[in-house]
């Protein structure tokens, strides 16, 4: 039969739908894999963003296809992974409803690249953020110290605050 007039087949996957454009060009990290007592202190994550598409020719390697020893042209996806900074420190202890913040300690010197992100609009901001805060660390870092041994002696988990270099 030529026609159809009820049954058809779906026109492409439910699994991409709805088919827009992303609320927020860069992603963020949904789960932290489990941490691992036994090994160092590591980071778990790394930010990137999809920079665009394209297609490269590779030699197959399959012994058995009919491909093998040949070339090809598959599609790749390019991913810009900027340099990342380590703004600051934030530790969480275990509660029975889970994690809960203890306290964050933010660095000594912080770019204006970090400072932009706390404002909603930058050029008629008054650029006061961590002004007071910077104060602790001229007033002879104790302050500071006390706060990062009480993170060392209470926190079950300790994650890094950081922003891309962009």
């Amino acid at each position: 039969m030529s026609h159809r007039k009820f049954e058809h087949p779906r026109c492409g996957s439910l699994g991409f739908s709805p088919r827009k454009r992303c609320r927020r060009g860069r992603g963020k990290v949904k789960s932290f894999p489990r941490d691992d007592a036994t090994k160092p202190p590591h980071l778990t994550a790394f930010i990137g963003y999809k920079a665009g598409c394209t297609h490269i020719l590779r030699e197959v390697e399959k012994p058995g296809s009919k491909l093998h020893k040949k070339e090809t042209c598959e599609a790749v996806t390019l991913i810009e992974a900027p340099p990342m900074v380590v703004v600051g420190v934030v530790g969480y202890i275990k509660t029975p409803r889970g994690l809960r913040t203890l306290n964050t300690v933010w660095a000594e010197h912080l770019s204006d690249e970090v400072k932009r992100r706390f404002y909603k609009n930058w050029s008629q901001a008054k650029k006061k953020a961590f002004s007071k805060y910077a104060k602790k660390y001229t007033d002879g870092k104790k302050q500071i110290d006390a706060e990062l041994e009480q993170l060392k002696k209470h926190c079950t988990t300790i994650r890094v605050l950081a922003h891309t270099q962009i």
